[in-house]
């Protein structure tokens, strides 16, 4: 049976379609708020949502996000007595299979249902299936069952390797992980791989930027706030840790957290409960934290910036993210895997790369990692208009990267020579240089040679060979 969750501040609605949907054949529940949803969220899975736009804790736009982030194979339609086109192409574009507007007709939401709940459980269908990497570009072994379900490439370099083998390691535990790599190399599509191969796979995934994050704005998102419990609290909201409750919350960019937030996170982490603004009411929390940073947190720490009884917390199992120059042959297998990707999203057929181009790419130092060679490939695949990506296609600093590193070992490799060159000019100038004054002496001393070498301040053995040395008899 076919389980829906109806979301309507009306209670009258909601009770009118559990009633009708009821009788049609589906198991229903209903909440007449956001936050009571996400609680029956954490603890039921659902084939379909519908949801009010207009709620009195959140809006339609804010549930739907949460639930294509937390609950992708739940889907989602929107109701609402205002009918706004622009708001339709943007909920739909967010995720939402469709958009009905009030009043309700029984033989179409009938109808909606159906095609979105048929719609949902083909694209679940489509996520089962093993998107192996490895079949796509030409059956290579390329990573891991843990990347199969995210849009990250592993690789067969040392790096890679170890990459996996430390995931496949930690993701069974309950450990806390801490992410440590440059901006752009992958680490959020590895906290999901740990959290898809962990017991909690089936649990929510939250992840949240603290880099984003203001000092004012930073409770509240953490955990919560109860309606009125400040200027601006209009409504009742769900902090990311009750969010995560069960499941695993990635915390992106953790340096960024200001001293105080990073005390209130100290209490949260070690007591594993939270208490939303302006409650009494402690929630117990069962989360596992990953996070994740750019920065040496130990130098933070260092300088009074990070509390070192919080790193500690997070630091139960570190894990290093290798840039991708770094990555060696694997910089084209990312390569490879962002072609195909670029071609399924803009209907292209682009096969290949030129052999100036695969230059480019293993030369060039990619400061912006993986994120930057997949916008690279997007845009080289736009542009590109036969089979083959070539170096018009790429942005001026990769293709023309290639050519000053070249011309930039050209001068060194003349430099050395000259250098080289000038050395042996030096020499030879020493060497006359030597020849003329052991001459001149010799003639002075009448070739008196105990007296010569008195004056040149060596003994005569030196000398005599000097002579030998220069042919001088």
């Amino acid at each position: 049976m076919k389980k829906i969750l109806i979301i309507d501040d009306e209670v009258n609605i909601g009770l009118l379609l559990s009633k009708f949907l009821s009788r049609n054949g589906f198991e229903v529940k209903t909440a007449t708020s956001g936050a009571t949803a996400f609680e029956i969220l954490t603890t039921e899975s659902f084939n379909l949502v519908l949801c009010d736009f207009r709620l009195e804790d959140t809006d339609g736009r804010e549930v739907l996000k949460k639930i294509k982030l937390n609950y992708p194979r739940t889907g989602v339609i929107i109701i609402t007595g205002y009918s706004d086109i622009k708001l339709a192409v943007e909920l739909i574009k967010m995720g939402a299979y469709d958009y009905i507007t009030k009043p309700l007709y029984p033989d179409e939401i009938l109808n909606t249902i159906k095609k979105a709940i048929d719609t949902q459980q083909a694209l679940n269908e489509e996520l089962d299936k093993p998107k192996s990497l490895a079949e796509a570009l030409k059956n290579k072994e390329l990573g891991s069952e843990a990347f199969k379900q995210e849009e990250y490439v592993v690789g067969q370099s040392g790096p890679a390797k170890e990459l996996i083998r430390q995931i496949d390691l930690v993701a069974p535990t309950g450990y806390s992980v801490i992410l440590i790599g440059e901006s752009g190399t992958g680490k959020e599509s590895v906290a999901k791989s740990i959290h898809l191969k962990s017991p909690r796979k089936d649990k929510p995934f939250v992840a949240m930027d603290c880099g984003s994050l203001t000092k004012e704005l930073a409770g509240s998102e953490f955990f919560g706030h109860e309606k009125g419990s400040f200027t601006g609290a209009l409504y009742t909201k769900i902090g990311h840790f009750e969010m995560a409750n069960g499941g695993t919350l990635f915390l992106d960019e953790v340096g960024n957290l200001s001293y105080e937030i990073q005390a209130a996170l100290l209490r949260t982490v070690q007591e594993r409960k939270v208490k939303r603004i302006g409650s009494t009411k402690e929630i117990d929390l069962d989360v596992r934290i990953i996070v994740a940073t750019n920065e040496n947190l130990i130098d933070a720490i260092s300088k009074g910036k990070f509390r070192e009884d919080l790193y500690h917390r997070f630091n139960e199992f570190g894990i290093y993210m290798p840039p991708l120059r770094e990555r060696g042959k694997d910089i084209m297998v990312f390569a490879e895997y962002f072609l195909l990707s670029a071609n399924k999203e803009l209907n292209k057929d682009v096969k290949s790369f030129s052999p100036e181009v695969e230059e480019s790419f293993l030369t060039y130092p990619w400061p912006g990692n993986v994120r930057e060679l997949k916008n690279v490939l997007r845009r080289a695949v736009l542009l590109t208009e036969g089979d083959m990506v070539q170096t018009k296609a790429l942005p001026l600093e990769i293709s023309t990267h290639s050519k000053v590193s070249a011309f930039e070992n050209a001068i060194e490799t003349v430099s050395a020579t000259a250098v080289k060159e000038k050395r042996i000019d030096l020499k030879n100038a020493a060497l006359e240089a030597e020849y003329e004054t052991i001459l001149k002496v010799l003639k002075e001393v009448n070739f008196n040679k105990t007296k010569a070498a008195q004056i040149l301040n060596i003994d005569r053995k030196t000398l005599y060979n000097k002579m030998k040395a220069i042919n001088l008899e």
